[in-house]
């Protein structure tokens, strides 16, 4: 079996969704995501794909080594060029697994856990009050789910119409004032307050904080026994997140802006955070991130992915979730989003009671419904041409 083509098509969601197609001379086909890389992604499979007609696809790990170390001096250690490579990989995985008629974990070596637990990312903002956000809590905990995580920093959103509609943040100063700093524990307060016992918070600071900032708002946020506080400061500086780690007993978590193993070594060999959060379909791939995982498990730091993809892209990550011994819990990013059972083919949310089950489907395990994906096509790409 040789690969006879790889052609790309993109939707409009949380970004650009960027679809991967690898088709063979056996007329198997293989579906992957990837995240986060832009119209560049495009381009560069576009230039990848001569040099991959006519290779074998089984040989998915040779395949994307000799692609990211012949092109090292063009970006081959992080960004567009990786995430490109992501959404090959996921595709050759996918393709291997229909052709020998079995699901990717068995192709990773199998389950440790027949279900995924998922947490549902909600947009709850610092502009709401407390009714408003036991709304939105109330509808996670009746969808199944038993965490949740919210986005705490007052840049995240806008707040027309609210009580913090007059504060303008300096999108350059990291310092939080005492206003921000109450607002975001007031938040956490709320949510957990909604939530009680029956759910488990996580909360998202998108590292817009400085070391000084971060420390006290994790200080603060210790009462709420959180399931983690997400990158308070950014992850480039590992010395700086250990600091902040150091100091609280807040879980930190980091890690969605990273790529490859490599990009993890010093996070985890310095204990820089409490938890790692790859984006499998930005970072890496299958392959690629079970080796994080399995690099985190060394340290016993649990692995709990960064998400935003669709069932396709998710359902991937699922894959190795299953396969790794340290998985805590996956992102869920679509909870008021467009088309998240309509993209696929089969209809039915991946997503049941707040896990993701398994129903031995070969490959990933869903497809793409293309007539559903043309209505959401992302402006000035082509489609699987």
């Amino acid at each position: 079996m040789k690969i006879t083509s790889i052609k790309t098509a993109a939707t409009v969601g949380h970004g650009m969704h960027l679809w991967v197609r690898v088709s063979t001379d056996a007329g198997i086909v293989g579906t992957g995501e990837c995240v986060h890389g832009g119209k560049q992604a495009i381009a560069i499979i576009q230039y990848l794909e001569e040099k991959l007609v006519g290779r074998d696809p089984f040989a998915v790990d040779a395949i994307f080594e000799d692609m990211r170390r012949s092109h090292v001096f063009d970006g081959g250690d992080a960004g567009a060029l990786i995430t490109a490579l992501t959404g090959i990989e996921i595709a050759l995985w996918d393709l291997k697994g229909k052709a020998l008629d079995v699901p990717v974990y068995e192709l990773l070596g199998g389950k440790f856990r027949d279900k995924i637990r998922v947490y549902a990312d909600c947009e709850v903002s610092p502009g709401m009050n407390f009714d408003q956000i036991k709304g939105v809590v109330d509808e996670v905990l009746e969808r199944g789910f038993t965490a949740l995580k919210i986005d705490v920093d007052i840049g995240a959103y806008g707040h027309r119409e609210s009580e913090v509609a007059h504060f303008e943040k300096d999108r350059f100063n990291f310092t939080a004032n005492q206003w921000e700093h109450e607002r975001m524990v007031s938040l956490v307060d709320m949510v957990t307050r909604a939530g009680g016992r029956d759910i488990d918070v996580a909360a998202d600071v998108h590292t817009r904080l400085d070391v000084p900032s971060s420390i006290r708002l994790a200080k603060a946020l210790e009462q709420y026994h959180l399931m983690w506080l997400e990158e308070p400061v950014p992850a480039e500086n590992v010395d700086a997140m250990r600091t902040v780690t150091q100091s609280t007993s807040v879980p930190i978590c980091s890690g969605e802006n990273l790529y490859l193993r490599h990009g993890f070594r010093d996070l985890l060999e310095k204990q820089a955070v409490n938890i790692i959060m790859p984006d499998i379909p930005k970072c890496g791939g299958l392959s690629e991130c079970r080796k994080i995982a399995n690099m985190a498990e060394i340290y016993y730091i649990p692995f709990a992915p960064h998400n935003v993809s669709s069932p396709v892209g998710t359902l991937a990550s699922a894959h190795v979730c299953a396969t790794v011994p340290n998985f805590l819990i996956l992102e869920y990013h679509w909870l008021h989003r467009d088309y998240w059972s309509t993209i696929i083919q089969e209809k039915t949310d991946i997503i049941k009671d707040g896990f993701i089950h398994f129903d031995g489907r070969p490959g990933i395990g869903v497809e793409l419904d293309e007539e559903v994906g043309r209505q959401y096509q992302y402006p000035g790409t082509t489609w699987f041409e």
